[in-house]
């Protein structure tokens, strides 16, 4: 390996630096506004340092982050709303993931394309349909209702991932299942299921993301201060204009604390799943 000279390290080591510092000072100032006693409303001055270090906001979200939820029934709310939305779009994405990336059927290509429109698709442009449908069903003001919504907006992208980790598995292996006697659901759950984990992660992670943090399609789908998510109340914080720098900055960290631990959790498997499949036609 050919080693730099003090000119070119200095460089990288320049251009490294001013990318740390422009990642992490808008984090630090988030700190400094949900520990600064001393900020009542909105910041009227920079400081890098806060004025009067307390937890008094922080244990004033936890207590009462919305008009009627605590910190923890809002992240109750949040977990059952993006949870659902990941395990659904997992669970019914993975069977035609393996289905696009294994079989070859009529409609397939036209199929692949619907579902990347799918992507491409605003999701205000979903809004009517699923209160529509969730009407009929009786479950657009519940929790259930709003995981469903966040699955149709997260399956066609977690399908498209899915299928290349499924791609990303040699045929041979199934090959040798199948000559030990082995059915194509045997196959696909003993082998090519675990073998495409790190893509199933990413593509669970993301259906979880969206439902985390999304608010703005939720409000349709809400009509109880009970089912209010950690998205809608720190965004109701922001247009009533009553909640201040402060709490803002306390309820996000708060928020933003459970999906760090969900990515520390499964690191391994979402860095493996960067990998693409190649596609087979």
């Amino acid at each position: 390996m050919r080693k730099l000279s003090w000119r070119r390290q200095a460089v990288y080591q320049s251009v490294f630096a001013a990318v740390a510092l422009f990642v992490l000072a808008p984090l630090w100032g988030l700190v400094y506004l949900a520990v600064d006693g001393g900020v009542k409303g909105w910041p009227v001055e920079f400081r890098l340092w806060p004025e009067r270090p307390t937890p008094a906001v922080f244990v004033e979200m936890w207590h009462k982050a919305a008009q009627t939820l605590s910190f923890l029934g809002l992240l109750k709310n949040s977990l059952l709303v993006a949870g659902g939305a990941a395990v659904l779009s997992v669970a019914f994405g993975a069977g035609m993931a393996y289905a696009f990336a294994r079989f070859r059927f009529p409609g397939r290509r036209a199929g692949l394309f619907g579902l990347l429109v799918g992507t491409l698709l605003p999701p205000v442009a979903l809004m009517t349909p699923l209160y529509v449908l969730l009407t009929a069903l009786g479950l657009r003001t519940t929790l259930q209702g709003l995981a469903i919504v966040y699955t149709a907006f997260s399956m066609p992208f977690c399908i498209w991932n899915m299928r290349a980790g499924f791609q990303s598995v040699s045929k041979d292996l199934e090959a040798s299942a199948f000559l030990d006697g082995a059915t194509h659901f045997g196959a696909f759950w003993r082998i090519t299921l675990p073998l495409a984990l790190p893509s199933i992660a990413i593509a669970a992670l993301i259906a979880f993301l969206l439902g985390y943090s999304e608010f703005a399609i939720g409000w349709l789908f809400v009509a109880s201060g009970k089912n209010v998510t950690l998205g809608m109340a720190l965004a109701g914080m922001l247009t009533s204009g009553t909640g201040g720098w402060s709490r803002m900055a306390a309820l996000a960290l708060m928020m933003s604390a459970p999906v760090v631990v969900i990515f520390l959790v499964l690191q391994e498997y979402l860095l493996n799943g960067l990998l693409i499949g190649k596609d087979e036609g």
